[in-house]
């Protein structure tokens, strides 16, 4: 049997000289190009009795591969799934103003930890807390990296080797897996589980109280709602009965802090009820960059400040910039968080959107129609508004739909009902309603008689 000859194969470094090859360079690299590369001529040498592929064919291959190693960065896409708050997506979109006015910021040297009066190290805050408590009417305030730190931090710091009673109806997973169960336990904190799952009583609270009890833990039910027949008591319920050493701690998850959303209580009522501390995301409905926020009684505060699991917790420059300024537009005023904007548009407006599309498109394949979206990010759970959509009629399966929109240049990222590809005009920013009309041209035109 005759072997294949690979003496004509090109070698590495003359297959990078090829313009179409350097292309990528920029993208993703020289070094990962040649890996890609010597990948495939790699497979090529491997694979017996077969023609060995001419040198185009061989490019072409390595651009594939280039390409598709290309779309692991993280770009820009329209979300027109209808969730707002998408966790996939980065959840809410940095307002541009606040970008832009802290940039100089994070493109040189800043103050972060320096004291400018007194001309030594400072603390990493800013007017943060300040802002916080003045937003939340807490006595003290701090920011970690996320909400799952901000847990975390606040269970080993006043709860480890002791009991934390956390009702059965409020031991949530949230996306990536992160459970409250488990979380207390990597805490070294011991649960205490209360009541049944539609049920939490406050003699259940009571007790299970013990002289080790450090602290009862309330959970926001972020991805679900419980309906029917139910009770749980009130942050202020619970506060009258257990004793005042033990920590009353809320995870408000959600963020919501001056923004009316269906079935979303605000931060500072569970403070004004009685919690003694409270956490939420920075990236939710509270509309700014991602981060844990955790606002309470200033010495629990103090003593979350001086454990030293804040130095794995803390943010860098651009978190505290952006939240600074963020807090400082929010509480003049000055803007509304996303979520809660989108939640207002009117169904006349997003119609109006949806038509300056549909202008540029063959009516055949193309109509609005009625349709919802959530909040989505562990907020409002079960809560859906009015919306419309751009329904997209092709003659191919909406899967395949699906897919050509990812693959453009810019994503569009949409959803299908009823065996049909929507796309969420709320969820769409007006700048890109021009992008979006293009392309879906562009990919009607495929399918034209």
């Amino acid at each position: 049997m005759n072997k294949t000859d690979f003496s004509h194969l090109p070698q590495i470094g003359k297959l990078l000289e090829d313009q179409r090859l350097k292309k990528w360079f920029p993208l993703i690299t020289r070094q990962l190009t040649a890996g890609i590369a010597s990948g495939i001529l790699q497979k090529i040498r491997l694979t017996e009795n077969t023609s060995v592929p001419d040198r185009d064919a061989i490019i072409k291959e390595i651009e594939r591969k280039c390409r598709n190693t290309s779309r692991k960065r993280i770009i820009k896409l329209i979300n027109a799934t209808g969730i707002i708050l998408h966790t996939n997506m980065g959840r809410t979109p940095i307002p541009s103003d606040v970008w832009n006015t802290v940039s100089d910021i994070n493109t040189g040297y800043s103050n972060l930890e320096l004291d400018l009066h007194a001309g030594k190290r400072g603390m990493r805050n800013g007017l943060i807390p300040e802002l916080l408590s003045i937003l939340t009417g807490a006595e003290a305030s701090l920011i970690v990296n996320n909400n799952a730190a901000a847990v975390f931090l606040i269970l080993s710091a006043f709860a480890k080797g002791r009991e934390v009673i956390v009702s059965r109806g409020e031991q949530v997973q949230i996306g990536g897996g992160f459970r409250i169960p488990e979380i207390l336990s990597l805490s070294g904190a011991k649960l205490v589980e209360v009541g049944t799952t539609n049920i939490t009583k406050l003699s259940d609270y009571k007790h299970a109280i013990t002289e080790n009890t450090a602290m009862v833990l309330m959970v926001h039910r972020s991805n679900f709602s419980i309906q029917g027949f139910t009770e749980n008591p009130s942050v202020s319920d619970i506060t009258s009965v257990i004793p005042e050493h033990i920590i009353l701690a809320v995870d408000q998850g959600s963020g919501n802090t001056t923004e009316d959303i269906p079935g979303e209580k605000k931060a500072g009522l569970y403070i004004k009820s009685g919690a003694d501390i409270v956490c939420f995301s920075g990236d939710k409905l509270f509309g700014g960059p991602q981060a844990g926020i955790i606002t309470g009684k200033k010495n629990l505060i103090e003593q979350l400040s001086a454990n030293q699991l804040m130095r794995v917790f803390r943010p860098g420059k651009t978190i505290f910039s952006l939240m600074e300024e963020y807090l400082i537009r929010k509480i003049n005023g000055n803007l509304t968080g996303h979520a809660e904007t989108i939640l207002n548009l009117p169904v006349k407006e997003l119609k109006k959107r949806g038509n300056r599309i549909l202008r540029g498109l063959d009516r055949r394949y193309a109509k609005l129609t009625d349709s919802f979206i959530s909040t989505g990010g562990g907020s409002a759970p079960g809560e859906t508004f009015p919306s419309v959509s751009l329904a997209i009629l092709l003659p191919a399966k909406p899967e395949r739909i699906l897919a050509r929109l990812r693959n453009l240049e810019t994503p569009i990222i949409g959803t299908i009902s009823k065996d049909r590809v929507l796309l969420n005009l709320a969820t769409i920013n007006p700048g890109e309603l021009s992008y979006v009309g293009v392309s879906l041209k562009q990919i009607m035109e495929e399918y034209s008689d």
